[in-house]
């Protein structure tokens, strides 16, 4: 496979995921007290918002470069 055309469908797999889910959320875990076999831990949950502008964008890109990438090998 060529590195364009890999480049392309990584671009359109997450162009569609961003536009799917437009957050990513994950658990963050931190210990706070250690004594032996007591053990405290805190667990904030936080969001990175993902704009769907930011997926469109990466979606066009991944279809243009998957086209005009096949395009330009063909000329050659």
């Amino acid at each position: 496979m060529k590195p364009t055309t890999l480049v392309a469908l990584i671009l359109i797999v997450l162009g569609v995921i961003a536009l799917a889910y437009q957050r990513i959320t994950y658990t963050q875990s931190r210990t706070v007290v250690d004594l032996g076999p007591i053990e405290a831990r805190v667990e904030a949950e936080r969001t990175i918002p993902l704009s769907p502008v930011l997926g469109g964008l990466a979606l066009i890109c991944g279809v243009a470069l998957l086209v005009f990438g096949s395009k330009s090998s063909q000329a050659a």
